[in-house]
């Protein structure tokens, strides 16, 4: 399918990841991915922060409300908490939670898991997979759409930690 990878190595589409459980034959799949330069416990708290914002294109989905540039105290994310807030809304719920490990929340129909792999020196594998069923045509748009903002939500993650990274050790 157009826009259904972004990011990611086949070993990463093929493996099992907790959105899975919530939807046995998804009509839209797609898998987005980036390598962060921080160790996973840098990156989960910028994950677990999805909850207070969307951290993509804030002019679209946050009507112009800058998503938080800094880390913010909150506790750790529970099934049954709201998956996201945008447009000074709370949208969806968090279905299944390992944290440091995995997020998954279900929002207007879709299931989406963030999956944070360690890798070698103090690097982490940050991978998304989307899942819904719901028919061909309207999977196609869904796909394109969220590539766009997953893709910028990803990337803002990724900057966000490595520049905090950097700043901790100077």
């Amino acid at each position: 399918m157009i826009g259904d990878r972004w990011g990611v190595h086949e070993s990463e589409v093929v493996r099992s990841y907790p959105c899975d459980d919530f939807v046995t034959s998804p009509a839209l799949q797609a898998w987005r991915g980036v390598s962060v330069a921080a160790p996973v416990e840098a990156v989960w708290p910028w994950v677990a922060q999805v909850r207070i914002a969307p951290y993509s294109y804030d002019w679209i989905d946050n009507l112009g409300r800058r998503s938080p540039r800094e880390l913010v105290s909150l506790p750790e994310p529970r099934v049954g908490d709201r998956f996201t807030t945008a447009a000074g809304r709370e949208w969806g719920r968090i279905v299944s939670v390992d944290p440091g490990n995995q997020l998954t929340g279900s929002m207007l129909g879709a299931f989406m898991s963030y999956v944070l792999l360690p890798q070698d020196q103090d690097t982490t594998r940050l991978l998304l997979k989307v899942v819904m069923q719901t028919n061909r045509w309207v999977a196609l748009g869904l796909s394109v759409g969220d590539l766009i903002m997953a893709r910028r939500q990803l990337l803002n993650f990724k900057q966000l930690v490595e520049r905090h990274q950097t700043t901790n050790r100077l």
